[in-house]
């Protein structure tokens, strides 16, 4: 039985759940788990994980019809409240690299042993430095060097490779460059980059040796959604490892690739799983 889960976000207001669950009752389809938020503001989130009721295991109704559910709740509800509907299942993804291994080594250990939530298509690098590590996992690799290209032009090269894949999101996984808005517009909300600072502490390059000169007794990692603002787009999960004195910008990096790893596998999981919403520039996890 194919499980789906429902995203639905827009102003509050009374029933709203009773309309959902009436439309999946009539459809004869199982409630999961359902869970929901009210911001301040007075929005409205939910997020219904479904599946097939006995009718419908016993071959009485079939398979629910995505299309038709939506076209019933988008009558039954309010206007101004918005829909996603999908099925659970892995996700599609590309990564990005430059010449880290920590964080790429991380995701491709979580995919080998069916730990990811998601299909590592390819990945596409500006560098070969790490084409031997993706090819134990046989993993298409794709050196795209920058070098001798305008950013348009090297952003066109790596457009073209991800024509042929189609995936559902981009993961820059260390991937030190400045996506054009341009670009980014191809994969609006679908780009997760892992930063190596507690944002919005130390924005830009070479966070840890920022850290190190300010002093600071705690560093970090953040993974957030792309946008067109340098590391400010809609955070997603964040972890912290404290230091002291006697530590070294180096040693405060080493300890910084353990935080990465682990903040931006936990930001997947989240992301593969349609746990986040994003509004106005935040994320609402359920």
């Amino acid at each position: 039985m194919t499980k789906h889960i429902l995203l639905m976000d827009g102003p509050d207001g009374p029933g709203l759940i009773h309309y959902v669950t009436g439309v999946l009752f009539r459809h004869g389809l199982n409630i999961i788990r359902n869970d929901e938020y009210v911001s301040p503001d007075g929005q409205f989130f939910m997020r219904t994980e479904f599946e097939a009721g006995p009718r419908q295991a016993e071959g009485t109704l079939g398979e629910p019809d995505p299309q038709q559910i939506l076209e019933e709740l988008r009558q039954t509800l309010p206007d101004g409240v918005s829909l996603r509907l999908n099925p659970k299942q892995k996700k599609n993804v590309v990564v990005f690299v430059t010449k880290e291994h920590h964080c790429l080594g991380e995701l491709l250990i979580r995919y080998g042993f069916n730990e990811l939530g998601a299909d590592i298509l390819a990945v596409v690098s500006n560098y070969a430095t790490l084409q031997p590590l993706v090819s134990k996992f046989g993993i298409p690799f794709h050196h795209i060097s920058h070098e001798g290209k305008t950013r348009e032009e090297h952003e066109a090269a790596i457009l073209r490779t991800l024509a042929i894949y189609q995936p559902d999101y981009l993961v820059l996984a260390k991937y030190m460059r400045v996506l054009t808005p341009d670009f980014v517009a191809h994969y609006d909300n679908r780009i997760v980059n892992i930063h190596h600072s507690f944002l919005p502490a130390f924005v830009g390059a070479n966070p840890y040796r920022q850290a190190y000169e300010r002093g600071v007794k705690i560093i970090g990692a953040t993974a957030h959604f792309v946008n067109n603002n340098l590391d400010e787009g809609p955070i997603i999960a964040q972890e912290t490892q404290e230091v002291d004195h006697r530590h070294t910008a180096a040693d405060m990096a080493t300890m910084g690739h353990d935080v990465e790893k682990i903040v931006l596998s936990q930001a997947l999981k989240l992301v593969f799983n349609d746990r986040v919403f994003i509004h106005q520039n935040r994320t609402i996890i359920l």
